[in-house]
Order: structure tokens, then C-alpha cells, then sequence
């Protein structure tokens, strides 16, 4: 079982580091390569650029429960329920990069 998980390509889980403007601030947000592709997809299909989609996103956890503890988790899963509500595989965000 575990081997369909053990023998996917690394660079899936490659982790990329992206500097970014978040609400006028500067930061850095360190993610796995098949995150940023989702996330580049999801922030295409609201016509944002990703960091702009990245601080509407901020912007809106701040007002519902304040400063998020990890926004990169809150990333990540902003990732599964995309994939969860569009049925996009993670393979053809992988296909597209």
C-alpha cells in the first residue's frame, strides 16, 4: 500500500520558498512544490494573482478569527478543500507547471 505514496516523483514535495507582499507586509512562505501549483491554480480560477489571492485570504482570517497561528497549514488546507469542492487532481496541477 504504502508504495503508491513511497514512490512518488520527490519533486512533488520539493519545498519552494516564495517572498511575497502580505497585506503590504514582506514575508516568505515556505511550501511543497504541489501546494504552489494548487494554489496557482485556485487563485487563477478567482482571476488573482496568487499573492494577491494569498492576502484577500489573510485578510479575511484576520477579520473572522484573527492573526492565523500557521498560515502556511491554512494554505495547505485552502489546497484540500479546493480539490475537495472542484474535482482538480493534483496530477494535472503537476502537469501544468
Amino acid at each position: 500500500m504504502c508504495k503508491i505514496f513511497a514512490g512518488q516523483d520527490p519533486a512533488r514535495y520539493e519545498q519552494i520558498t516564495r517572498r511575497l507582499r502580505l497585506n503590504g507586509q514582506s514575508t516568505s512562505i515556505r511550501l511543497e512544490r504541489t501546494f504552489w501549483a494548487i494554489l496557482d491554480e485556485l487563485a487563477s480560477s478567482q482571476d488573482m494573482t496568487t499573492p494577491g489571492f494569498m492576502s484577500k485570504l489573510h485578510a479575511e482570517v484576520l477579520e473572522l478569527h484573527g492573526e492565523p497561528k500557521n498560515f502556511a497549514s491554512l494554505l495547505r488546507c485552502c489546497c484540500l478543500v479546493y480539490l475537495e469542492t472542484s474535482g482538480v487532481s493534483p496530477e494535472r496541477m503537476m502537469a501544468a507547471e
